[in-house]
């Protein structure tokens, strides 16, 4: 989730690193000027722990690694880097760097009334240049409502979207799961509408 610039001076990725690791926050890094990350709501909390659970579980045993906003990633090819809410890598390369990943092949995004047009836009714009990227997952956290962005064999994205009683297909790491699932123990708004 990004909030406004942070500073208004330009960053190396060196600075960047330094500067952040004496902030109370987390900042994103995107063409040289950083970002505030904001916090979540119950939903946007209990969603990402729900999704990590599922797919830790799923990847336990294999050279596959899960891991949540606390873990930046590097958007290939750029001094840009990002915190998604959920990443996995199954590449040795990101094995290199302690402070980040630069070869997901899945990144999970829960979605906000404040980010949703940035994660469905500029940022997956990034992401997907990088072809280690198969599945960008975009889950509401206002109803049960998952959109996935998924690369095919042919390299073409194709958008996949899922509602109550569908099996949720992470082809990049072999998992299905019911969406249900995903929105385990979320309660959703029902406040009726005014006239």
């Amino acid at each position: 989730m990004v909030a406004a610039k942070a500073q208004q001076r330009y960053f190396t990725p060196e600075e960047y690193f330094a500067w952040e690791e004496h902030q109370p926050e987390k900042h994103e890094l995107i063409d040289g000027q950083v970002y505030a990350m904001t916090g979540g709501t119950q939903n946007h909390s209990a969603i990402k722990l729900n999704i990590a659970g599922l797919i830790k579980a799923h990847l336990r045993g294999s050279k596959c690694r899960v891991f949540n906003s606390d873990l930046k990633v590097n958007i290939l090819h750029t001094t840009n880097y990002t915190y998604p809410d959920l990443s996995v890598t199954c590449d040795e390369r990101d094995q290199v760097h302690p402070l980040y990943i630069t070869y997901p092949c899945l990144i999970v995004e829960v979605l906000s009334p404040n980010t949703e047009a940035y994660d469905r836009g500029k940022k997956f714009e990034r992401y997907r240049r990088n072809p280690n990227l198969i599945d960008y997952v975009l889950v509401s956290s206002d109803e049960m409502a998952i959109d996935m962005y998924h690369r095919n064999d042919a390299g073409d994205w194709l958008i996949l979207s899922y509602r109550g009683g569908d099996l949720v297909e992470l082809k990049s790491i072999g998992l299905r799961v019911a969406i249900e699932q995903v929105y385990e123990d979320v309660t959703f708004d029902t406040a009726p509408a005014e006239a």
